[in-house]
C-alpha cells in the first residue's frame, strides 16, 4: 500500500463497500477482512476488522492492524490507533500521539476528532476547551453537544452555549445562527431532565415572531410530542402544518386516537394536499396493515417527477405483502410525466416485478432484448433474473464479463447470498487496480 492509493480510496470511495464490509462481518468473516486488510491494504476492511478485534479485547491485534497504515503516514489510521490505546488503558501515551499543533487546532475538524478521543479517555474539560476557538460554528456546536453526552457536564454547556446565544442575538454571528444555538439548548436540558425549561425556550422563541427554518419547528413539535403536550402540538400544527401535522398526527396514533389522526390527515388532504400529508397518512395506513388503503393514498403521487414520488414504496409495501402480480398490476396501469420522463426506471422496475411474480422466462426475454440494444446497460438486472430462475451461475458469468458500473457489487452480493464469501472479495478490484483504471480513462 501507499499514501496515494489510501487518499484515492478516500476521496473515490474506493475498494471494498461498506455495506459488504458489513456484511462479510455478519457473517463471522471477520480473519478474511483482516487478510484483506494485510494483503490488499484496503483501509475500510482494516478499520472495521480492528474495531471488531477491539470490541473482542484483542487490542494487540488491533494496533498491528493499523501499523502498515501508520507507517505510510495515513493520518485516519493514527487516529483509529490512539482510540485504541486508550481502550488499552494507555490514554496518555495516545493522546500525546495524535495531540494537534497550532495549526491543527485551528482545523474544526482536527478538533472535533481529538476532542472525540478526550472524552474517551475521560478528559470532559478538555474536550470542551478544545472546542472554545470554534464555537461560532454551528457543526461544531453540535459536535460538542453530543460527545458530551452523558459525562456530567450539562450545567457547564448550558453556560457556554447562553454565551453563544447571547452573541449572536437575532441575526446570524459567524457560522451559527440564534435558532440553532437554542435548539442545541433544549436538547441539553431535555437529556439533564429539565424538560419544561426545554420545552420553554423553544415556546418564548417561537412567539418571538422571528423566522425559523422548518427544522425549528420541526425540532419543537418532536419535544413537544416526546412531552406528550398533544394539545400545544395540535396548535402548533394548525398554525404550521407543513412542519408538524406529520408529528401530530402520530402522537395522536400513539395515545390511541388512531382515528382522530386519520381523519386530520385526510381532512388536509382533502384541502391543501401536500405529498407530505400523504406519506404520513400511508405510514398510518401501513401500521394497520391496511396496505391496499395506503397505497391508493399514495396514487396522486405517481406521476411526479420529484422526490414526493411514492410509487416505489407503493410497489415494496406490495411485494412486502406478498401480492407482486398486483404490484405488477399498478406499475403497468401508470401513464404521465414519471412515466415518460423515466422509461428506463420503470423498465427496471417491470423486470424486478417479473421476477417477483415468478415470471423469470418472460423477464429474461424482455431483459435479453434490451442488452441487444444497449450492450451492457441491463446486466444486472438479467443477472438477478437468471439467479431467480435458479441459474446462478449463468447469472455469475454474466455479472463477472459485464462492463454495467455496479456490476462489481451485484457479483459480490451474488456470490455472499450464495456463500461463498472468499470469492466474493476477491472480486472486488484492489485499490491500485480501480485507480489505475480510473486514471486510464
Amino acid at each position: 500500500m501507499n499514501l496515494d492509493d489510501l487518499s484515492w480510496q478516500a476521496r473515490n470511495r474506493g475498494g471494498v463497500h461498506p455495506w459488504m464490509v458489513r456484511s462479510l462481518l455478519d457473517l463471522g468473516q471477520l480473519e478474511l477482512l483482516i487478510r484483506a486488510a494485510q494483503e490488499r491494504g484496503d483501509w475500510t476492511c482494516a478499520e472495521a476488522a480492528a474495531r471488531e478485534l477491539c470490541a473482542a479485547a484483542e487490542f494487540d491485534r488491533a494496533l498491528a492492524l493499523m501499523g502498515p497504515f501508520t507507517d505510510v503516514g495515513w493520518r485516519a489510521a493514527e487516529w483509529v490507533s490512539a482510540e485504541i490505546m486508550i481502550l488499552r488503558g494507555d490514554g496518555e501515551e495516545a493522546l500525546a500521539r495524535v495531540r494537534p499543533d497550532a495549526a491543527g487546532l485551528g482545523d474544526g475538524r482536527v478538533c472535533a476528532r481529538y476532542a472525540e478521543l478526550l472524552v474517551k479517555a475521560g478528559r470532559i474539560d478538555e474536550a470542551i476547551e478544545v472546542h472554545a476557538p470554534h464555537l461560532g460554528e454551528s457543526w461544531l456546536l453540535s459536535h460538542l453537544v453530543k460527545v458530551t453526552e452523558g459525562q456530567g457536564r450539562d450545567e457547564q454547556l448550558l453556560d457556554l452555549l447562553a454565551q453563544v446565544a447571547e452573541r449572536t442575538g437575532s441575526e446570524p454571528s459567524g457560522r451559527v445562527e440564534r435558532w440553532q444555538v437554542l435548539l442545541l439548548v433544549a436538547r441539553v436540558l431535555e437529556r439533564a431532565g429539565r424538560t419544561d425549561e426545554a420545552v420553554e425556550t423553544l415556546r418564548t422563541e417561537m412567539a418571538s415572531g422571528r423566522r425559523h427554518p422548518v427544522n425549528f419547528p420541526e425540532y419543537y413539535a418532536k419535544l413537544l410530542a416526546r412531552q406528550d403536550l398533544i394539545e400545544e402540538l395540535g396548535a402548533l400544527a394548525a398554525r404550521d402544518p407543513y412542519s408538524a401535522l406529520d408529528v401530530y398526527a402520530k402522537a395522536l396514533e400513539d395515545a390511541g386516537r388512531a382515528s382522530e389522526a386519520e381523519a386530520l390527515l385526510r381532512g388536509h388532504i382533502e384541502t391543501r394536499d401536500h405529498p407530505k400529508d400523504r406519506t404520513a397518512l400511508m405510514h398510518l395506513l401501513v401500521r394497520q396493515r391496511r396496505i391496499d388503503e395506503a397505497v391508493e393514498t399514495g396514487r396522486p403521487t405517481y406521476d411526479y417527477y420529484d422526490c414526493w414520488n411514492l410509487l416505489h414504496w407503493a410497489l415494496e409495501l406490495l411485494v412486502g405483502d406478498g401480492r407482486p402480480g398486483r404490484a405488477l398490476e399498478l406499475l403497468e396501469g401508470l401513464t404521465g410525466a414519471y412515466v415518460e420522463g423515466h422509461p428506463d426506471d420503470v423498465r427496471r422496475l417491470r423486470l424486478w416485478l417479473l421476477g417477483e411474480t415468478g415470471r423469470c422466462t418472460e423477464g429474461i426475454a424482455e431483459a435479453t432484448a434490451l442488452n441487444e440494444r444497449e450492450p451492457g446497460a441491463w446486466d444486472t438486472a438479467l443477472a438477478r433474473l437468471l439467479e431467480r430462475d435458479g441459474r446462478p451461475e449463468e447469472a455469475l458469468a454474466l455479472l463477472r464479463a459485464s462492463t454495467h458500473h455496479l456490476a462489481d457489487l451485484d457479483l459480490a452480493d451474488m456470490l455472499i447470498r450464495h456463500g461463498r464469501p472468499a470469492e466474493a472479495l476477491a472480486s472486488v478490484p484492489t485499490i491500485a487496480e480501480e485507480r489505475a483504471a480510473a486514471e486510464r480513462r
